[in-house]
């Protein structure tokens, strides 16, 4: 993934890139410059309810604020569902209320005056994580966020795949119990009905953070609870690699703080249940870029995607 193209020239008036990470609480922008760096981030409440108009609406009214002198010609927006092959239309959304095959690229361009493109959040995980983060120099990753639910991105030699209409790379919706807790999808003993926030209060009532405390200071109980999430977490990688075989596992989101203490269950895991030749040469890593993934990633497919963009000519 190289860092610049050629019809987008550092400083050049518009050349500028927005990046969108929304979620269900909160929507976070970046402008970025067309090398990645950040130079202006925001964040602002997700309206309530979250309806589409409503969120256009404030969609619209922060990008206003970030850029008011319209240095950026070109949106990505990372949304918590998949989208079409296109990048225009919103086809799900989870956590958000109401969105269903939702045009959103269309209705948000005239308000913004700019060029938009949509994709999954953990997708723009991915290609942020790719372009400067812990998969930068891969050919073949994949990206689980671990969080309210568990998101996935899959890097294929040297490129997103989402599939021919945008809805591939759901890594956390696999079946890894077939008769677990059901899931929104449809599904039952999805990997994130186990690995997601709600997976791991079955196995504690303690709040994430403290499990940690408690783990770092080495008490026993919580040392078992992470064993156990990273046994189910092991469990799904296993598919995920017999089909994929990546170099890089790329494991973020808000329950990546267990990374040590899960990851040696993650591993027992993989060695007992994966052949060598499918994770030779397999590193399981914390992403680099942390919560700005997401907004970075939006960037970068807004560049990719876009082309020259709306009110700018090519030099």
């Amino acid at each position: 993934m190289t860092a610049e193209r050629s019809d987008c020239v550092l400083g050049q008036p518009g050349c500028e890139l927005i990046g969108v990470d929304l979620g269900g609480t909160a929507i976070k922008l970046g402008r970025f410059d067309p090398r990645g760096t950040l130079l202006e981030a925001l964040e602002v409440p997700t309206p309530r309810p979250s309806m589409p108009g409503a969120v256009t609406i404030a969609l619209a009214e922060a990008i206003a604020r970030l850029d008011p002198e319209g240095r950026a010609r070109r949106v990505g927006i990372g949304l918590p569902g998949p989208t079409d092959a296109a990048g225009r239309v919103a086809r799900l959304a989870i956590n958000l209320e109401g969105w269903e095959d939702v045009p959103l690229a269309d209705w948000l361009e005239p308000q913004v005056e700019r060029a938009v493109t949509l994709a999954n959040d953990a997708n723009c995980a991915m290609v942020g994580e790719a372009w400067l983060g812990a998969a930068r120099g891969c050919a073949n990753a994949i990206l689980l966020t671990l969080g309210t639910g568990v998101g996935g991105g899959i890097w294929l030699d040297g490129a997103l795949y989402v599939g021919p209409r945008g809805a591939g790379g759901e890594l956390g919706l696999i079946s890894v119990d077939p008769e677990g807790p059901p899931c929104r999808s449809g599904n039952r003993g999805s990997l994130e009905q186990h690995c997601s926030i709600a997976g791991l209060a079955r196995l504690s009532p303690l709040e994430p953070r403290e499990l940690c405390r408690r783990a770092a200071a080495g008490e026993a109980e919580a040392l078992a609870v992470w064993e156990r999430y990273g046994r189910w977490l092991g469990i799904g990688l296993s598919s995920l690699l017999y089909v994929l075989t990546p170099e890089r596992v790329l494991l973020g989101g808000g329950l990546s703080a267990g990374f040590p203490y899960f990851l040696p269950a993650v591993w027992r895991e993989l060695e007992a249940r994966v052949l060598a030749p499918s994770r030779e040469g397999l590193v399981i890593e914390r992403c680099a870029l942390g919560n700005g993934a997401g907004r970075l990633g939006a960037a970068r497919l807004a560049l990719d995607r876009l082309g020259t963009a709306r009110g700018q000519s090519s030099p």
